[in-house]
């Protein structure tokens, strides 16, 4: 496999692992007082950990060259779009357990500190074994090309964070009190230690997101299987996720195609993965940053104009109708969910 390489010192690694550190570290102090995010202090948020993503692609340019810069950007744009494809699930979760708006903050901070680790596990993983045997990039790239076929085919699947596996382990083996109590993750009752809601929210979450870095870190993988650029690649993207969801949260139902723009991506990856191991070679990265580039700005502007009259006509309907007519209450809570759905048209990403 023709591979990008280059040395990266150990301080630098223990540089940018501190410097998200860092960053993580002023994003939960700014979020302390559990406010509710609003759209113009979320798009601020998104602006600059957007500005610093790619500011990091800058400083790739001058340390290692315009390759190593490209390779990293490429990495970081399909990563960006698949992390709105998260965004779409984290909403159904939160609508589903009618997570109060100033504890979602709490649950996506602490939700992206395990994708971050789940990532760094995966990357080291999926680089080895591709160095090491080169027929798992074919297994890598058909299992990207089954992600991209089933999310085209199954866009009209609902998700049930109630049948994860995951969480109905953790409700059987931990005492779990079916109420939120505050942001708190665990309380006592009469001595004894007690999950609540929100843990099993913080779960759910979690369980999903490790579906997601499968199939995200395996997409960068086809691009290279340069560690330090995978690496940084995931963590800036992924470091943005929380304000991504606050400002996408009430136009999610405005992006109702992009999953198709999503599934040409992974198949797309899966394809480049399998020919870097026949006579073709890796593909340039400047047609891959062109490909991916294309493929989000096309399914973007198709969902935003397809939705654009739908917009028109139930802005028309909701005026003659009761606003509160479709908020059910939960049926553990009693309270009425206040994250706006995804819409009837996404799928939950699931490698199989």
């Amino acid at each position: 496999m023709n591979e990008l390489s280059f040395a990266v010192p150990l301080w630098v690694w223990a540089a940018v692992t501190l410097g998200i550190g860092v960053m993580l570290a002023v994003d939960l102090i700014a979020h302390r007082d559990n406010h509710v995010i609003g759209f113009r202090e979320a798009a601020l948020w998104s602006g600059l950990w957007i500005a610093i993503g790619l500011g990091f692609g800058l400083i790739l340019w001058a340390w290692q060259g315009g390759e190593a810069s490209s390779t990293y950007y490429a990495g970081y744009l399909i990563e960006k779009a698949l992390s709105i494809d998260n965004v779409f699930v984290f909403a159904l979760v939160f609508s589903f357990f009618a997570v109060p708006d100033a504890y979602q903050h709490k649950v996506l901070f602490w939700g992206v500190i395990g994708a971050l680790a789940a990532r760094l596990v995966f990357i080291f993983i999926g680089a080895e074994l591709l160095q090491v045997f080169f027929w798992t990039a074919y297994l890598f790239g058909a299992f990207l090309i089954w992600t991209g076929y089933k999310m085209a085919v199954s866009k009209d699947e609902e998700v049930h964070p109630d049948r994860n596996p995951v969480v109905r382990l953790v409700k059987k083996i931990i005492p779990t009190d079916p109420r939120f109590h505050g942001d708190k993750f665990f309380i006592r009752v009469s001595g004894q230690r007690i999950a609540t809601l929100l843990f099993v929210v913080l779960v759910a979450v979690e369980a999903t997101d490790l579906v997601f870095a499968v199939d995200s870190v395996a997409a960068v993988l086809a691009i290279t299987t340069n560690t330090f650029i995978v690496w940084t690649a995931n963590a800036f993207a992924v470091l943005g996720l929380r304000s991504l969801y606050f400002c996408l949260a009430g136009l999610l139902r405005r992006f109702q195609y992009l999953h198709y723009g999503l599934a040409v991506l992974l198949a797309f990856a899966g394809v480049k993965l399998i020919l870097s191991e026949t006579p073709v070679g890796k593909l340039p990265i400047p047609v891959t940053l062109g490909v991916i580039a294309v493929t989000i700005t096309v399914s973007i502007a198709w969902s935003l104009i397809a939705t654009r009259s739908e917009d028109s006509d139930s802005g028309e309907t909701a005026s003659r109708t009761d606003p509160t007519a479709d908020t059910q209450p939960h049926p553990a809570t009693g309270a009425h969910a206040s994250t706006p759905s995804a819409g009837p048209h996404h799928p939950e990403r699931r490698p199989s």
